[in-house]
């Protein structure tokens, strides 16, 4: 999520694994059965990425991506599935314990085995050969050289000026773990063991006390200066004891599609099998941080693997791989591409070894070309037929744009950097829009330099006015840095609207300053320090004269603070309330024919209007007024925001009321007096249902919405979601289609008949008439 869902960039927004550090960890560490072969790779894995709109930063509470854990408890000890004594029975199933290698404590252990290993490096030609003290993959300050007899398996060394080349770091831990894989293999192939990685796991599991429930999440300040993105929130997060399978070496020629089913995997064993291509379903298993597939058959990498964006380690030693496909560079968090052992193209290869892993996987990013764009997406009518021509109908668009700070490569590398410079992403949100050609415009995350500078400017001669307002926290800060604080922005047809009110809702204000909420730690606390906004303007039509509200709202993106959002859509809704109540009893309009501020295609004035205009409809009652209420709410369809919302209250013994201190609304419950319904739910039970308004690695849900008032607006139609075929290999957005992480949304509306109220007196037909006792 533009904070969007700054949900773990799902923070679509990131999921954070704990790492556990004991010493009885260690002490079983060193148990290690002879022969097996030093393991140096197995260290926590923990994503930094950012998702509904903001991605979690450096100090974000976020959660286990299946909240297994509490924070500073041990992760809970799981049998394990095993086959014969073999090892070659049912596949192996492990639970999934993070820790800390201590490299001191290592030292003895991977000094003998190297040492152990040193004639069998010799043997097959390895540069590790020339070598006799390091540990743990590092080496020495004196590196040795690439001569054409030191590389493995046949590859000419390589040379420049007649000079050899030094080794690199990562290349020298890619030869120590292909020598690892390889005694793996044969331990296999000749004795049946499983994979030496994969029964590290299980001892490291072995004894550990369970722990249950969700990981909980501790108070902390949102930095302003990074962007925060979205991730999944649940409101009952299942746990999941195993996240580690392993296959290896059990002859399979085939991966089966079920075993893909598997989506929470977080470590895959395939080596030492037969198999000759990985299934183009591997790019289901999103969370996945290991996959080892050395020793086989494969002859290339499917492009779908690209979806697995928070692989960390991905080894394939000893195969029959080429080249590699450019979707794997959205592998940004790559730190280890095994790739000896296979005929690789030599410029490849050349660049792994120089270079490492992270610098060809950027240079596969960057290599890319622009992939084809997908289909345009539909407009799915709601209603058969067209409406009468004598029907006022509008249609309402709305848009987080992820602002420009936001958009950074560290929330976002698995996209192109062109593709995320603000230069592009802006004429991409401007293409949209005249794309959508809608009458009312709702942005997001609109910083004001970009309001000022460019959105306004280039929407005034599309004819659209506008109403802009920061984030208050704009007003305490220099003016070169307030310029980049984001806000949101309403936009509406000049040629169709003239606005009558505009207001700002600034929900901390106004929560620390009622009287029943002065005094509330929990309003400091969580509400106070979260500056969100919202926009409510007053519109009148033109020609018809007939009004509409439209509220336009971002609201906090952490998923552990639900709580502050329901207060946040509360304190809206009370506002739209007084708001509304108010607009009722406003005159009628007396300047419609102004025309201060619209021009023209080519910049001029416009000085007339072909139709004539009708007075000004008046209104019995704040509920009677059309109302439109939408934006980023970060906030998926189970949501307490959405139960509000839909059902109009809150009871004040929900359980995001009933532990907290709000004031009237933790006393009396919440409520509004308002008919509303989602727009995108009249697609959730049919083939045109929109899955994500939000997408990124992380997080994938629907959090941005357009609500409106079903006593007096209809809805006729919607615009459709993005095509499924182009979805199978984008892991996220932004992208080169798509400038934000959030998509854009939009409704087309027909404003309901009224009901007129009789004037003239039921007539009389006297005493006969009346019904006798």
């Amino acid at each position: 999520m533009a904070d969007g869902y700054r949900y773990p960039q799902q923070s679509a927004g990131n999921y954070y694994y704990q790492q556990q550090h004991t010493q009885t960890h260690h002490a079983r560490h060193q148990i290690i059965r002879n022969g097996t072969p030093p393991n140096n790779l197995r260290s926590a894995f923990t994503t930094e990425t950012p998702s509904p709109s903001r991605s979690p930063d450096s100090h974000s509470p976020a959660q286990n991506i299946y909240g297994m854990y509490n924070q500073g408890q041990a992760q809970g000890h799981h049998g394990r599935v095993n086959g014969t004594p073999s090892g070659r029975g049912m596949p192996l199933m492990y639970n999934f314990q993070q820790h800390q290698s201590s490299h001191q404590q290592q030292h003895t252990q991977h000094h003998t085995n190297i040492q152990q290993d040193h004639a069998a490096h010799a043997a097959n030609g390895s540069v590790l050969g020339h070598h006799t003290n390091y540990s743990s993959g590092v080496l020495s300050n004196s590196t040795p050289s690439f001569t054409p007899n030191s590389l493995q398996n046949g590859h000419s060394g390589t040379t420049r000026g007649g000079q050899a080349q030094q080794i690199t770091e990562h290349w020298a831990e890619q030869l120590k773990l292909h020598k690892e894989a390889e005694n793996a293999n044969l331990a296999m192939v000749d004795h049946g063991a499983p994979n030496h990685f994969a029964r590290q796991r299980a001892g490291e599991n072995r004894g550990l006390t369970s722990s249950s429930g969700a990981e909980t999440a501790t108070d902390h300040e949102e930095d302003n200066a990074d962007r925060n993105r979205p991730y999944r929130q649940e409101s009952v997060v299942k746990r999941q004891d195993w996240i580690n399978l392993d296959l290896s070496g059990q002859g399979l020629k085939v991966l089966a599609t079920p075993l893909f089913n598997y989506v929470f995997l977080g470590d895959l064993y395939v080596a030492s099998n037969k198999i000759t291509q990985l299934p183009a379903a591997i790019g289901q298993l999103r969370h996945l941080r290991h996959l080892d597939a050395s020793f086989n058959q494969l002859k290339e990498l499917p492009r779908e693997l690209g979806m697995c964006v928070y692989l960390r380690n991905l080894l394939v030693f000893n195969n029959q791989i080429q080249t590699l496909p450019n979707e794997l560079g959205s592998l940004y968090h790559l730190e280890m591409l095994g790739i000896e052992g296979n005929p690789l193209d030599s410029n490849l290869k050349l660049a792994i070894m120089e270079t490492g892993s992270k610098a060809v996987i950027q240079q596969l990013r960057e290599e890319a070309p622009t992939p084809m764009p997908p289909p345009a997406r539909k407009i799915v009518p709601l209603q058969d037929g067209i409406p009468p021509n004598n029907q006022e109908s509008f249609k309402v668009f709305s848009y987080n744009i992820l602002c420009d700070k936001a958009c950074t490569e560290t929330l976002y590398g698995y996209t192109p950097s062109e593709a995320l410079a603000w230069e592009w992403r802006r004429e991409q949100v401007l293409k949209e829009i005249d794309e959508q050609n809608a009458d009312i415009v709702c942005l997001q995350e609109v910083d004001s330099d970009t309001h000022y500078e460019f959105l306004s400017p280039k929407l005034s001669v599309r004819g659209y006015k506008g109403v802009f307002w920061p984030r208050p926290r704009s007003k305490t800060m220099p003016e070169k840095d307030a310029k980049f604080v984001d806000g949101c922005a309403t936009f509406f047809k000049g040629s169709k609207f003239i606005l009558l009110e505009k207001s700002l809702v600034d929900i901390a204000n106004i929560a620390i300053n009622r009287p029943d909420m002065k005094n509330q730690h929990d309003i400091f606390n969580r509400v106070m320090p979260r500056d969100n906004i919202a926009i409510v303007t007053f519109l009148e039509n033109r020609i018809t004269g007939s009004r509409v509200i439209v509220g336009n709202a971002h609201l906090h993106w952490d998923p552990q603070y639900s709580d502050v959002k329901l207060i946040q859509m509360a304190i809206l809704m009370e506002n739209i309330n007084a708001l509304s109540t108010k607009y009722s009893t406003k005159p009628p309009s007396t300047d419609k024919e102004k025309k201060a501020g619209l021009v023209d295609e080519n910049g001029s004035p416009e000085t007339n209007f072909e139709s004539e205009f009708a007075p000004s409809i008046k209104y019995g009652s704040n509920t009677q007024i059309p109302l439109i209420l939408c934006g980023d709410l970060n906030s998926t369809s189970d949501s307490s925001v959405y139960e509000l919302l839909a059902k109009g209250n809150i009871k004040p013994s929900h359980k995001e009321l009933s532990n907290y201190q709000y004031g009237n609304f933790s006393k009396n419950g919440i409520e509004h007096p308002f008919s509303l319904r989602s727009a995108y739910s009249a697609l959730d039970k049919g083939p045109d249902r929109v899955t994500f308004t939000n997408y990124v690695p992380g997080f994938r849900d629907v959090i941005d919405h357009i609500w409106y008032s079903t006593n007096t607006l209809e809805l006729t139609a919607l615009l459709g979601g993005v095509d499924s075929e182009y979805m199978k290999t984008v892991p996220g957005f932004p992208n080169h289609h798509f400038p934000s992480d959030h998509l854009s949304i939009m409704g087309e509306f027909v404003v309901k008949g009224r009901k007129e109220k009789k004037t003239h007196p039921e007539p009389d037909f006297g005493s006969s008439s009346r019904r006798r006792d």
